[in-house]
């Protein structure tokens, strides 16, 4: 049986500052690659990682994005779901100006420990990733394009959030929802039978599965975000990005870390 979906990993430094994140990219493709028997479109070449300002590490990181941006479309248009194996969700700036273009109806769950909906007026540290969603919502010009309402985002198990960036949240009418209230229950009915887009960042679990740069304690554990995907209907998810899996972390072996991205990933293979 042919595999609905397309698989596209990230593989150009899009701000990284860590070297984990794009070899985890690859050796998530790799897993899903193996398990849906698909071969993954690779996108960009690694390079080193680098503690760079947003405005350095965006025109760096041009050709990935546009990469990543064509290789969606092409899979949309195709009639496949794209499935993304990403290093940092500042890959999603590429990506989710095609989703409102593409599936301007979908839910954005950006399940993630952080909101990302920082601009260049309000981010403390200047990384390119905290601030995606607010591009993507047009909220400042990323060069990658615009157009997400945020009224159809959803961020799920979000935790560490700026006070002024929860204000920018807030403002724009982004549906943020903690982990003690990130429920199966909560989160279906929030999407109300809408198609959805799902983003992963791991840093949504509680440290310790599967580990990620910006980890944050009292987050998910990995059954819930499973359980999640679960109660969605499948005939409704019209993207998924797995994010931000920091392989060659001491503490937990990078076997487990991907036997449980498969198996969570699975439940949407009903």
């Amino acid at each position: 049986m042919t595999s609905p979906f397309s698989l596209i990993v990230s593989q150009g430094r899009v701000a990284d500052r860590t070297d984990g994140a794009l070899i985890g990219a690859r050796r998530t493709a790799e897993a899903l690659g193996a398990l849906l028997d698909i071969t993954p479109t690779v996108i960009g070449s690694p390079s080193a990682a680098t503690t760079d300002d947003w405005s350095t590490a965006l025109p760096a990181a041009e050709a990935t994005l546009t990469g990543l941006r064509d290789a969606v479309r092409h899979a949309i248009d195709a009639g496949s779901i794209p499935l993304l194996a990403t290093n940092t969700c500042a890959a999603s700036l590429g990506t989710l100006p095609t989703v409102a273009e593409r599936h301007p109806d979908a839910v954005v769950l950006w399940i993630d420990a952080h909101g990302d909906f920082n601009t260049p007026a309000s981010t403390d540290s200047g990384y390119l990733g905290g601030m995606v969603l607010a591009a993507a919502c047009g909220l400042w010009d990323s060069g990658h394009g615009a157009g997400l309402n945020p009224e159809q985002v959803i961020v799920v198990g979000g935790r560490d959030i700026d006070p002024i960036e929860g204000e920018l949240l807030s403002r724009a009418g982004v549906t943020v929802v903690p982990p003690t209230e990130s429920t199966p229950e909560r989160i279906t009915e929030l999407v109300a039978g809408r198609p959805v887009w799902i983003h992963v960042d791991w840093d949504v679990l509680e440290p310790g599965y599967i580990p990620a740069a910006y980890r944050v304690g009292a987050g998910l554990l990995p059954h819930q975000i499973a359980a999640i995907f679960a109660a969605l209907p499948v005939a409704a998810v019209r993207g998924v990005e797995l994010a931000e899996f920091e392989a060659g972390d001491v503490e937990v072996p990078e076997r487990v870390s991907i036997e449980l991205i498969l198996e969570t990933f699975q439940h949407l293979l009903r």
